[in-house]
């Protein structure tokens, strides 16, 4: 996600603490919330697709590759 999107998350955030938001600016920030949290549960993905797990037998195996056995 953009900085500059999160920075806006947090503009929004500090306005509706202060004083208020508008429907519209609501509706954004509950827009921008929504990206960013893909945003985060994408890359958290993405970064566990990249695990292995070391078996106490000394073979690895990768958590992505796992994943996929437990579906089928």
């Amino acid at each position: 996600m953009e900085e500059s999107r999160i920075h806006r998350i947090n503009e929004l955030y500090h306005k509706s603490q202060k004083e208020g938001l508008t429907l519209e600016e609501k509706e954004e920030q509950t827009r921008l919330r929504a990206e960013y949290v893909a945003a985060v549960r994408a890359n958290l993905r993405g970064t566990l697709n990249n695990v292995s797990i070391v078996e106490p037998d000394g073979s690895i195996t990768e958590l992505a590759k796992q994943k996929k056995e437990h579906l089928n």
